[in-house]
């Protein structure tokens, strides 16, 4: 059986992302905890599956980093942070952590967070081994344990799905990943535009640490492909 920890300090937004996580997984073992004593304490000596995580805890307003780092330190357990902090922000700082994806209060369905526990729950279950590399150039993904993706070793911050679409690119690196096949990778936005968004993601967070990044290609009228530096 699988179990969960959901770390909030607000009862109601507890108890709703609780029966929420019980709706979408039967079964599912949940314990909840409300401060940073008692979550560093249950992650000391619990072995849990997920972490469903507030950054914000009573009057510490960045428990969830002490939490996470905490996490880290043990067992790696995948961690879904929900707060209510601007995502425009704090985005790419709990990437940097190695958090799983963060969802922004007030601004996602049921449906959204169902989604994306559920697929945190699959990659644990079908621990994926780390894609391989080929040479220093390359890049290094772990989709099991969701680390930042690391390009010439430094870290790429990226949403979730940029993250999807920048897997299946690297995992056929050399051949052209057509649009259809990008669909499957979304949760919504199922079109060329919203892609072509998601590639400029990558592309954008590649070229902050290196400017001359160029290995994701556009294939007119067809789709992407990742080209590795020796091939082009």
């Amino acid at each position: 059986m699988a179990k969960v920890a959901v770390i909030e300090d607000d009862l109601p937004t507890s108890n709703q992302l609780r029966a929420w996580i019980e709706s979408a997984r039967p079964g599912i073992a949940v314990d909840q905890w409300f401060s940073r004593d008692d979550a560093e304490a249950a992650i000391a000596r619990e072995r849990y599956d997920l972490v469903v995580l507030d950054i914000e805890l009573g009057r510490e307003r960045h428990a969830g980093v002490a939490i996470i780092n905490a996490i880290n330190k043990r067992h790696a357990t995948p961690v879904l942070v929900v707060s209510a902090m601007p995502a425009t922000i704090y985005r790419s700082i709990m990437k940097a952590l190695d958090a799983w994806d963060y969802l922004q209060k007030a601004t996602f369905e049921e449906a959204d967070f169902i989604e994306t526990f559920l697929e945190i729950l699959r990659a644990v279950k079908d621990k994926a081994p780390p894609l391989p590399s080929a040479n220093a150039d390359e890049l290094s993904m772990d989709p099991l344990r969701q680390r930042t993706p690391m390009w010439r070793g430094h870290r790429i911050n990226l949403p979730l799905t940029a993250q999807r679409i920048l897997a299946v690119l690297f995992a056929r690196r050399g051949q052209v990943v057509s649009y259809d096949e990008l669909f499957e990778v979304v949760k919504s936005g199922r079109n060329r535009d919203n892609i072509r968004k998601h590639v400029s993601t990558i592309r954008d967070a590649f070229r902050e640490i290196d400017p001359g990044f160029a290995c994701v290609e556009n294939i007119p009228m067809r789709g992407f492909r990742w080209a590795d530096t020796e091939s082009r």
